[in-house]
């Protein structure tokens, strides 16, 4: 089996039950105006977002957790988006179904926030 990297999303509502659709293995096709996806390097910084921002916007925030395979996830740099900790992917909208084939297992929730 190949080498993993753990990545986390934070997430609303809407996402997630297109995420519960797609059987907990890939995440939804981007809208118009969200031309990257953004899955984050570490738990807090996605704590964060959907604790701060999520809850804010749509009343809850999920943080969920995957794992995909290193060595495909290795093409794209780490942004640091903010301090130290605020590291995320940018993964073109349209590379988003190849990104997807990559995830191994299923996406699981790992927080909620109200």
């Amino acid at each position: 089996m190949n080498p993993t990297t753990t990545l986390w999303r934070p997430t609303g509502p809407q996402e997630l039950d297109l995420v519960r659709e797609a059987e907990w293995r890939a995440w939804p096709p981007r809208l118009p105006e969200q031309p990257i996806f953004y899955p984050v390097l570490n738990e807090d910084y996605a704590i964060r977002i959907a604790r701060d921002w999520n809850v804010k916007h749509s009343g809850v925030g999920y943080v969920t957790r995957f794992e995909i395979d290193t060595a495909f996830v290795s093409r794209y740099p780490v942004r640091q988006a903010g301090g130290e900790t605020i590291l995320e992917l940018w993964v073109p909208a349209e590379e988003l179904d190849e990104f997807n084939a990559h995830i191994v297992g299923r996406i699981e929730v790992v927080h909620t926030f109200r």
